[in-house]
């Protein structure tokens, strides 16, 4: 009998196959010149694999979407009393601009954020995205907090921003030449300062008054 644990694993490294061999493609070809067959090809499994870990083609540009989702839900859900949900996430955005100087150079441009600088079907795609995240935060604050639907929508928006900031800015920086350790390192002083920023803006009215 297959361990199940086993499976799981067989099964994460082949999505994670097909999601690089897209990455690859896409920084050698452009997102609207690469079909899913061609990823297939690359990846070495048939059409119909791709499809079984992504519904369709814009899935392979934004593949960390629900990642990400579920998790600014889980921080915002789980913070400790008198957290702010910019403080519950801070740790999870800084790793996400820390994890820029990991990926490998050949898939760097095939990635979400220059591939939106380059491409308006990308560039829709994650601002679509953006919303979906927003939607997600605001959900998760308006269940930890008492504040109006409006409030928690617009301390969503915010918040999922932050991540729009680091796609924009990581695009137009890599169209513009910098190297990857270069932009984690320029992104993450500008990140950690609108974090510090959201911070006191969704302090408590107790805290405010403290500061």
């Amino acid at each position: 009998m297959t361990d199940p644990g086993l499976r799981e694993r067989k099964k994460a490294r082949t999505r994670q196959v097909i999601a690089e061999a897209a990455a690859r493609l896409f920084a050698q070809r452009g997102y609207e010149q690469v079909a899913v067959s061609d990823v297939a090809r690359e990846a070495e499994v048939s059409e119909q694999t791709v499809y079984n870990y992504f519904q369709t083609k814009e899935q392979l540009v934004t593949d960390h979407d629900q990642l990400v989702q579920d998790e600014l839900s889980r921080l915002i859900r789980t913070r400790a009393p008198g957290t702010t949900p910019a403080a519950a996430i801070r740790e999870f955005v800084l790793g996400t601009v820390e994890g820029i100087r990991r990926i490998p150079a050949g898939q760097w441009r095939g990635e979400l954020g220059f591939l939106a600088a380059i491409s308006p079907t990308v560039h829709r795609l994650a601002l679509e995205m953006s919303d979906r995240q927003a939607s997600v935060v605001a959900t998760a604050i308006a269940e930890t907090e008492t504040v109006a639907p409006e409030i928690a929508k617009l301390r969503g928006i915010a918040l999922a921003g932050v991540f729009q900031i680091i796609i924009t800015e990581a695009g137009r920086r890599a169209r513009e030449g910098q190297s990857q350790d270069q932009i984690a390192d320029e992104l993450r002083t500008a990140i950690e300062a609108i974090l510090d920023d959201l911070d006191r803006w969704l302090a408590p009215a107790k805290r405010k008054a403290a500061q």
